[in-house]
């Protein structure tokens, strides 16, 4: 762990907003320390007393400008309570990942952040969605039968588990490859005894194979974010979420890229800058990569994912990834310029 200092960020990115950061923590004596990919407040805060809060006392925040910090969030969630814990989910070069999570001290704290912040506009144009924390509520099942339909495990889970509220069905990177799907149930100790049941039971299609596994908050966030996009950046021919296939990448990456900037050039856009992340790894090799590229001028930025695998050509799997994701930038840009 490191308490933030100025130097460790990218230089030229967001620095403004830095710089107030920065001089917020100076004035309030607030420590935040950031490991692991996220920048957190309290913990316990200074001057707790007692005990942590207890269970479902956390909001989840989402869709926030990538340039705000803590200095103007905190403020406004200990506005409507005392908040125990606050988590922002940052990125290398210092903005933030888009989402944050906020602990109180009470339950009745908690429901008031979200009945006042939800939908609230941080800025002009920029609503945030404030809910419930459920990251311990959710499992991610991999290795399901590829002709497993949305039904059928719908039915099989009902059978095998209790308390299952919803479950989204995705779609391998090829055919004849396996489906995962995710699972959310009513409570942490139903979802806690569904995992321990179909680990133990391998009750579900997929045999050996099939993996369970809590959802985790950065998986989750970016399934959310690719899902809103999916009517505009994918075709999709049924009602369970796709992942889109292994991408066809041209022979000419750098082709890509080249017509890339000059598309942007001629519409006075700025340099892009791309975060590629992997996110799931299978057995036979094939990885699927969340990616998103922020341009300079155009007003969010673009994110997606891609299913990318080895093939002993020289071109990392990262490379590929970028390659994937500028196609992507090249279809919205080209639809909506």
């Amino acid at each position: 762990p490191h308490h933030l200092l100025p130097q460790m960020w990218t230089n030229g990115i967001n620095e403004a907003s830095k710089i107030a950061l920065l001089a917020w923590e100076q004035r309030t004596g607030i420590k935040l320390v950031q490991v692991n990919g996220q920048r957190r407040y309290g913990g316990p805060p200074p001057g707790w007393v007692g005990g942590p809060p207890p269970a479902d006392t956390e909001v989840y925040i989402g869709k926030l400008p990538q340039d705000v910090y803590e200095n103007t969030l905190i403020p406004l969630f200990e506005s409507v309570g005392k908040l125990y814990e606050f988590r922002l989910m940052m990125t290398f070069s210092g903005l933030n990942r888009g989402f944050a999570y906020a602990r109180y001290s009470s339950q009745e704290e908690a429901k008031k952040a979200i009945s006042t912040f939800h939908h609230f506009q941080v800025r002009e144009s920029c609503a945030i969605v404030v809910c419930w924390s459920t990251q311990k509520r959710e499992l991610i099942v991999d290795g399901l039968a590829a002709s497993v339909s949305q039904q059928e495990l719908e039915a099989m889970l009902q059978m095998v588990t209790e308390g299952v509220l919803s479950v989204t069905l995705y779609t391998s990177p090829c055919q004849s490859q396996a489906k995962f799907a995710v699972l959310k149930y009513r409570s942490h100790k139903a979802a806690a005894l569904a995992k321990k049941g179909l680990m133990e039971g391998n009750l579900l299609p997929g045999g050996a194979r099939m993996r369970v596994n809590w959802l985790y908050p950065q998986l989750k966030q970016k399934l959310q974010l690719w899902e809103e996009e999916l009517s505009s950046s994918w075709e999709h021919g049924d009602r369970s979420l796709a992942v889109p296939g292994p991408a066809a990448l041209p022979p000419s990456p750098q082709n890509v890229m080249e017509h890339l900037n000059n598309l942007c050039w001629r519409h006075h856009l700025g340099p892009l800058r791309f975060v590629t992340e992997c996110v799931q790894v299978n057995p036979d090799g094939w990885q699927l990569f969340w990616y998103q590229v922020m341009i300079q001028g155009y007003p969010v930025p673009i994110t997606g994912f891609t299913w990318v695998s080895q093939d002993g050509q020289g071109q990392s799997e990262y490379e590929k990834a970028k390659a994937a994701a500028a196609l992507h930038i090249l279809q919205v840009l080209g639809e909506s310029l």
